[in-house]
C-alpha cells in the first residue's frame, strides 16, 4: 500500500494578522443592518482556521479537474456555495477583470470618505502596484468608529476585510484592487478563481504558499455537511459561460476555470456517468504570461453566462450511479491518494429466529413494532422540519453565534440579544417538548421499542 500512496507536500498559508482588524467590531452599532449591506462579512472576519486540517485537504486537490478527489467522491466550491457562505449575491454583469482603471485618488477619497489630501500623502506602492498602508487605514477607521461616524467607517471597515481577508496578497498593505474589486460589488467569482488558481499553482510546484481567502475555503469544507441543505435551495446554477464549456473564472493573478457538472451531486442533482471529456477541459494562465489571449476571451464569455435548473439537471436526489462512483474511484488510483483507504468492514444482518409458541402475539408485536416506527419516523421528521426553521432564524439574526463572534459585536447591539436570546429560549423550550414526546411514545411501545433498539 505505501508504494501506491503520494508523498504528502508542504503548504504554507497566508494569513493576515487580523487582531487590530477584529477590535474595530465594536464599532458597528447594528450588526444586522451591516449584513443586509455587505453580507457576512463578520462571520468571515471572526473565522478561526485550522491551519492543520487545510494542510490535509489540500493535499487531495486534483489539478487535472479542479476538485478535491477522495477515494470514491469529489468535491469542489462552486460560485453558488461561496455566494451562500458570503451572503453576497453573484451579479449578473461582468466581475473584476484587472482591466479596471487604476481609481484617481479623488475616486478613492469619495470611496472611503477621506480627504484626498490624506489619500494622496498615504498613497504608495509595493510590489509594482499601488495602494495603502493597513496601519493608516485602520487608524482612520478607528478614528471615525470613535466619532460615531457609521458611512465612513464602515466604507473603510469594508474595505480592510476585503483585502487582509478576502484577497490577502500584500501583508500589511491594501493596494488598488481591492478598491476595484470591492467598487464591483461582485466579488465572489473573483473569490473562487483565486481559490482556484492558488491551489492549482501551488499542486504544480509541489508546495508551498496558499494565497487565497482561507477562513471562506475553511467554512466551505468544515460546514459542508450541515450547508448542503441550504445549497440545495438554490433555484439554479452557473454552468458555463459562453463559449466555454464550463466557468471561466477570473482572479486577482491570473485565470483559470473550474468544472460545475462535477458538482452536481453536491447541489443535490444527480450524475449518472463520466463527464464528457469538452466538459473538464482545462484553462489556466498567470497575469503577465498569457500568449493565447485567454484573458480577453474569459471576460467576453462572462457577458454570457449559462444557468441551468431542474429542468436540465433532473430531480434532486443526489444520486451517483455506479458509472459515475466506477470512474472517480479509477482517478483516484491514478492520482494515488496520499493517505490510506480503509474499505469499511460490512453489516453482517442475522436473521431473527422464529420461535413456535409466538403465535398471535407475535403478529400483535408486529403491528405495535409499525406503530412505534411510523410514529417515531413522523416525530423524527417534524424534528427535522423544527431544525430546519430554527436554522434559518439564526442564519436571520446572526451567522454563527459562538463566542468568538458575539465577543466581536457591540455591548450596546440589544436589538439583536433580545432577539438571540428569544430565539435561543424558544429552541430550549423546543427540545424538552419533543424530549417528552419521544419518551411518551417509549412509554407506550416500550418492550417493543427495546426489541427494536436492541436489532438496530
Amino acid at each position: 500500500m505505501d508504494k501506491q500512496r503520494r508523498n504528502t507536500k508542504k503548504y504554507n498559508f497566508r494569513q493576515s494578522d487580523l487582531k487590530e482588524l477584529r477590535s474595530l467590531t465594536s464599532y458597528v452599532l447594528d450588526p444586522l443592518e451591516f449584513k443586509a449591506r455587505h453580507g457576512k462579512l463578520l462571520s468571515i472576519l471572526s473565522t478561526q482556521v485550522d491551519e492543520g486540517l487545510m494542510s490535509v485537504l489540500v493535499q487531495i486537490y486534483d489539478p487535472l479537474y479542479r476538485c478535491f478527489t477522495f477515494p470514491d467522491f469529489q468535491l469542489l466550491p462552486t460560485l453558488e456555495e461561496y455566494a451562500h457562505l458570503l451572503g453576497i449575491p453573484i451579479l449578473d454583469q461582468l466581475p473584476f477583470s484587472g482591466f479596471e482603471r487604476v481609481p484617481s485618488s479623488q475616486e478613492n477619497a469619495d470611496l472611503l470618505h477621506i480627504d484626498v489630501f490624506e489619500i494622496g500623502a498615504h498613497m504608495t506602492t509595493k510590489g509594482g502596484i499601488q495602494g495603502l498602508p493597513s496601519d493608516f487605514l485602520i487608524a482612520q477607521a478607528t478614528l471615525f468608529g470613535k466619532a460615531m461616524s457609521e458611512d465612513t467607517f464602515e466604507a473603510i471597515f469594508v474595505l480592510l476585510i476585503y483585502w487582509l481577508v478576502l484577497f490577502p496578497n500584500i501583508d500589511n498593505f491594501v493596494d488598488v484592487n481591492a478598491i476595484r474589486i470591492f467598487s464591483t460589488l461582485n466579488p465572489v467569482p473573483t473569490l473562487l478563481g483565486d481559490t482556484y488558481f492558488s491551489l492549482n499553482m501551488r499542486n504544480a510546484k509541489g508546495g508551498g504558499t496558499v494565497v487565497c481567502c482561507l477562513p471562506l475555503l475553511y467554512k466551505w469544507f468544515i460546514l459542508y455537511l450541515p450547508q448542503t441543505l441550504a445549497f440545495r435551495r438554490t433555484k439554479d446554477i452557473i454552468d458555463s459561460c459562453g463559449e466555454f464549456s464550463n466557468v471561466p473564472l477570473l482572479g486577482t493573478c491570473g485565470g483559470i476555470n473550474y468544472n460545475p457538472i462535477l458538482a452536481r451531486r453536491q447541489l443535490g442533482f444527480p450524475l449518472k456517468d463520466k463527464p464528457n471529456n469538452i466538459l473538464l477541459e482545462g484553462m489556466f494562465f498567470q497575469e503577465g504570461k498569457d500568449p493565447k489571449n485567454l484573458k480577453g476571451r474569459m471576460v467576453r464569455t462572462w457577458r454570457k453566462v449559462h444557468r441551468k435548473g431542474r429542468k436540465e439537471l433532473g430531480p434532486k436526489n443526489c444520486i451517483a450511479l455506479e458509472p459515475y462512483t466506477s470512474w472517480v474511484r479509477r482517478r483516484a488510483s491514478e492520482y494515488r491518494m496520499p493517505y490510506d483507504y480503509l474499505i469499511p468492514t460490512p453489516m453482517v444482518m442475522v436473521e431473527p429466529s422464529t420461535l413456535p409458541n409466538q403465535g398471535v402475539e407475535e403478529l400483535r408485536d408486529e403491528d405495535r413494532l409499525r406503530a412505534w416506527v411510523r410514529e417515531r419516523e413522523e416525530l423524527l421528521q417534524q424534528l427535522k422540519d423544527k431544525d430546519a426553521v430554527i436554522e434559518f432564524l439564526e442564519h436571520q439574526i446572526i451567522d454563527e453565534p459562538d463566542d468568538m463572534v458575539t465577543s466581536l459585536l457591540p455591548q450596546s447591539s440589544r436589538f439583536w440579544k433580545r432577539k438571540y436570546d428569544r430565539l435561543a429560549k424558544e429552541k430550549a423550550n423546543m427540545e424538552v417538548a419533543y424530549e417528552r414526546e419521544v419518551k411518551r411514545i417509549r412509554a407506550t411501545y416500550l418492550p417493543v421499542s427495546r426489541a427494536l433498539d436492541d436489532c438496530l
